[in-house]
């Protein structure tokens, strides 16, 4: 479309093309010969053989059998290359890859301990379907009426112009949304439930109603449909040949495809900030980041990233590096790189954890630089690990650790939101007998999918979309990328973890016990700065503020939250030169989180600038820059190493 073009114009130009895309073949037809009208007489026959397709029968029959074969040949050639996956046609995998029956069993588990209430809240549906019909009535007539149901402001399903301007896709999306609501309050109305049971009934109503959204059906949504219009039905050709690929990929299951796997490469156009690994042993590599200044920080920092995922979360591009920021700021940046681990690693524990990758890494850090303490940065369930970390050495009089930044990490989990719903006997008894049917490990995608399912309309259905129905190739997107590259965990650290942190929140509650010392966060007595963000699903911000009141519940008077814009990756990873989002301060820690939010300041922008003036504070004076490989340890080989490079 023309860049000068007015809105009105554009506006009429999309709507007229999604009429016609969502109505009938007939469209089609006039489609065509619009365009041949505009093709040179080269392009002419072309055209003239594409009406005929849907003019003619012969010519229909024709192409459909070449369709047919050709889908047929697709395959073939997937269960040749796949005989294990050929379990799944017989039906000895899972033929719901999408886990869409054990919600919908879920939903109708929750509404049958409340029958009554069921029964009840029929007639508010009965109601709701009432008037969306006197309303459709009315539209058919030529009046303007107020919508029985609408989509919310962020809902992206039904953003394209024919959910609103065709009658009959704008009924199905009433109707979808109606029933939806309905389904929902329902479920919040049960009575007879406990409140665990209750909560994982109402995650999995909603898992089911986004599910059965009209916009996963592909003769329903019309952006698919102006996708098989336009490729003469391409589309779904590539998208089964996706989809198999996919199901062949995740040996059985579906692994769905976020990013283009082919087209990152670490250390060329991703996690390319230099540096060298000095340091390594079962279970991490020890990088150093190469200085960009003259001077640097006497107090040397020690990244602790999550071994859910890979580090270089930290430094997809240099324009959005936070590790490559950091050494720019003065910093003497080393980061944990964790084993992506094999069987050979199953009786690790969460302690060997702590022992051989947080202290073995302080120790390494101090051989380094010579520096006898490290400023330290815990993401996620490094976080975790860095406050258990903190604990123990509290008890043990070790003081290698200068102060503590968490980056949305969590140490109480009392309000660890929808996380808390996979963490009951039955379910952890499930993931148990998974890891030992996978050697003592849980595979990565297990874990992705978990946290997928959070954001389901985000992180599954557009990607079923996209992928097996318009055909559209992997987006070359950084984060994606990132995203699908997730990595095992030996099985008496993930245990350990859902056990011990969410199921019973020992550390919170003062009665986890490691290396014969009871920990208790009120006595750490360091500098700590925590932040978290707005829309964070796996770390909500409500629960870090109540890990930052643990700290501050002892004599610690150095405890500062921070409140950042977005969720648990655009929420850290906001480089200052982006200008997006915001962060919100406040120097006290009252009793509730809303107090805080209500005296808190606002601030455009990242939050990066506001802790390098906290940290600076923390660490005061500085030195020559270290280059990697002048202290004690040698270098290993070039950033990013090797452990980030085994795949799961």
């Amino acid at each position: 479309m023309a860049k000068n073009s007015k809105p009105s114009e554009k506006k009429a130009s999309k709507g007229k093309k999604s009429n016609k895309s969502a109505t009938s073949a007939a469209s089609t037809c006039v489609n065509a010969a619009e365009k041949s009208e505009k093709t040179t007489p080269a392009d002419a026959g072309k055209y003239e053989k594409d009406e005929r397709i849907f003019q003619d029968f012969d010519s229909l029959t024709e192409y459909l059998t070449e369709v047919s074969g050709r889908s047929q040949d697709i395959i073939s050639k997937f269960f040749n290359r796949s005989p294990d996956v050929s379990d799944f046609a017989k039906g000895n995998k899972s033929a719901d890859p999408l886990n869409i029956g054990n919600a919908y069993q879920e939903m109708v588990k929750g509404f049958s301990a409340d029958p009554g209430t069921v029964v009840q809240r029929q007639f508010v549906l009965w109601g709701e379907y009432a008037r969306l019909m006197a309303n459709m009535q009315k539209r058919i007539t030529g009046e303007t009426v107020k919508p029985a149901a609408a989509p919310t402001s962020d809902d992206k399903r039904f953003r394209h112009p024919a959910w609103d301007e065709n009658p009959m896709l704008d009924f199905t999306k009433q109707s979808y949304l109606v029933l939806a609501k309905w389904l929902e309050e329902t479920m919040e109305s049960i009575e007879g439930l406990d409140e665990h049971e209750k909560a994982k009934a109402i995650f999995y109503t909603k898992q089911f109603i986004d599910a059965c959204s009209p916009t996963n059906v592909p003769i329903l949504n019309p952006e698919v449909v102006e996708a098989t219009i336009e490729s003469k039905g391409e589309n779904l050709l590539k998208g089964l040949n996706n989809f198999l690929e996919d199901v062949d990929r995740g040996d059985g299951n579906i692994a769905i495809r976020q990013a283009d796997l082919e087209f990152f490469e670490l250390g060329k156009n991703i996690a390319t900030t230099p540096g060298k690994v000095v340091f390594r042993n079962d279970l991490i590599e020890l990088i150093q980041y190469a200085p960009v200044t003259d001077e640097v920080a006497e107090t040397p920092l020690l990244i602790i990233p999550p071994w859910i995922n890979k580090f270089y979360i930290l430094d997809l591009q240099p324009q959005n590096s936070f590790i490559k920021w950091a050494t720019e700021q003065g910093r003497t940046v080393f980061v944990i790189s964790w084993v992506n681990p094999g069987p050979e690693l199953k009786e690790k524990t969460f302690e060997d954890y702590i022992a051989e990758g947080l202290f073995e890494a302080l120790d390494a850090v101090k051989a380094a630089t010579g520096a006898p303490k490290a400023d330290t940065i815990g993401y996620c369930i490094g976080g975790t690990m860095l406050s258990t970390a903190l604990a123990l050495m509290a008890k043990r009089g070790d003081d290698r650790i200068n102060s503590a930044t968490f980056f949305t990490a969590q140490a109480d989990f009392e309000e660890a939101g929808d996380l808390l719903l996979f963490v009951d006997d039955e379910q952890l008894d499930s993931i148990e007998k998974q890891m030992d049917a996978a050697g003592g490990v849980l595979e990565g995608r297990s874990m992705a999918t978990t946290f997928n399912m959070l954001r389901s309309n985000d992180l599954i259905w557009s990607f079923v979309i996209d992928n097996y129905m318009k055909g559209k190739d992997p987006a070359r997107f950084d984060l994606l990328f990132w995203n699908s590259d997730a990595t095992r965990m030996p099985k008496k650290v993930h245990l350990f973890y859902l056990r011990e942190f969410y199921q019973y929140n020992r550390l919170a509650e003062g009665e986890m016990v490691m290396g014969g010392e009871t920990l208790d966060l009120s006595k750490v007595n360091i500098p700590i700065y925590m932040q978290a963000g707005e829309t964070d699903h796996i770390a909500p911000h409500n629960s870090v503020y109540r890990t930052a009141k643990l700290y501050a519940s002892g004599d610690n008077q150095n405890v500062t939250y921070m409140l950042a814009g977005s969720g648990h990756i655009a929420g850290v990873i906001n480089h200052p030169d982006k200008k997006k989002y915001h962060h919100s301060t406040y120097s006290g820690l009252p009793d509730s989180i809303a107090e805080w939010k209500a005296k808190a300041k606002k601030h455009p922008g990242s939050w990066w600038p506001h802790w390098l003036n906290w940290i600076n504070k923390q660490s005061s004076g500085t030195t020559a820059a270290r280059i990697p490989g002048d202290g004690e340890l040698p270098v290993l080989c070039d950033a990013p190493g090797t452990y980030v490079r085994v795949k799961s």
